[in-house]
Order: structure tokens, then C-alpha cells, then sequence
């Protein structure tokens, strides 16, 4: 079971990262594009620039958290749990992934996936791009997956690693490994 999390975790982290960079580096792109045509050229700016900038900085936002939610990077408050017993450290950590699970779970993927459904029911159109809303809002439900497995994948390791908080925190996370 650990192994096929593991293996899971890590294909989840190359998928995400290779995502994030791609639609960061589109990001860029678009913006240095907006701000070419708005000083360069005499009709002004690209109409569509402003909006897939708008677009690519959710999708970046949801998956990067996502991302970095999984690598363990995200606020926490480490320091009062540091404080409790091994034992309590580890029931902290777990009821803090199964919170994490559950609104992910119920608000991001239930709630996203009506979201979405919703907007492409509605028949909603970014103005300038022409594309339908619900597909830029499938971030939301995407990332929620990723954040349910993550909270899973971390209850499950909490559950079976018997290292205290203090030795997990001396681990560099699998992004700074070589």
C-alpha cells in the first residue's frame, strides 16, 4: 500500500510541477505580449491578453497549492504541535489531514465539480477568448483531487511512521533532493 502511494505521490508531483511551470512560463509569455501591444502598437492592447492572464493565474494558484501542499511547504502551526507527545503529535497530523480530505473533498471536488457543471449548463463565454467559463473553473475540482490525495497519502504515512515531528522537520522535502 505504501508503495503504491509512493509511486502515486511521486507521479503526482511530476505531473503538477510540470503543469505549474508550463502554465507559468504561458503567464509570462501573455503578459510580456499585453505589455508589448500595449506600448508597441497603435491599435493597443491584445483584447484576449488581459483575460488568459486572469485565466492562467487560477490555474496556477489552485494547482501551485496543490503542488506545495503536497510537498509539505504550506503554513502550519508546527510549533504547538511540537510541544505534545509523540503520540499526540501524530493524532494532530492525522485529524489535520482528515479536515484537509474532507473539505477538499466536499468543497473543492462536490462543490467544484456543480461549479463547473453550472457554468457549462449556463453556457457562460469569457468575452475576449471565446472559451466557456466552466472549463477555466475545472481548476477547482482538478486541484481538489490533488489535495484529497495528499491528505490521504500524508494520514496514511502519519499512521505508519513512528518519527516524531522533530525528526520529519530535519527531511528536506522531495522537491530540494538530488
Amino acid at each position: 500500500m505504501r508503495l503504491l502511494l509512493a509511486r502515486g505521490r511521486v507521479v503526482c508531483d511530476f505531473l503538477l510541477s510540470a503543469v505549474v511551470i508550463l502554465l507559468f512560463s504561458a503567464l509570462t509569455l501573455d503578459v510580456l505580449w499585453g505589455v508589448y501591444t500595449r506600448y508597441a502598437r497603435d491599435e493597443g492592447q491584445a483584447r484576449w491578453t488581459e483575460e488568459l492572464a486572469t485565466t492562467l493565474l487560477v490555474w496556477v494558484s489552485f494547482l501551485g497549492a496543490a503542488l506545495v501542499y503536497g510537498e509539505r511547504g504550506h503554513l502550519g502551526l508546527d510549533y504547538f504541535v511540537g510541544k505534545l507527545d509523540d503520540a499526540a503529535q501524530r493524532l494532530a497530523d492525522f485529524v489535520a489531514y482528515a479536515l484537509v480530505s474532507a473539505f477538499a473533498g466536499v468543497v473543492l471536488v462536490y462543490g467544484g465539480w456543480i461549479l463547473v457543471d453550472r457554468a457549462l449548463d449556463a453556457n457562460q463565454l469569457l468575452p475576449a477568448l471565446g472559451w466557456k467559463k466552466g472549463y477555466g473553473y475545472a481548476v477547482v475540482p482538478l486541484s481538489g483531487l490533488f489535495f484529497v490525495f495528499y491528505a490521504i497519502e500524508g494520514a496514511i504515512s502519519t499512521l505508519t511512521d513512528k518519527r516524531t515531528m522533530k525528526q520529519k522537520s530535519n527531511i528536506e522535502p522531495m522537491s530540494q533532493q538530488t
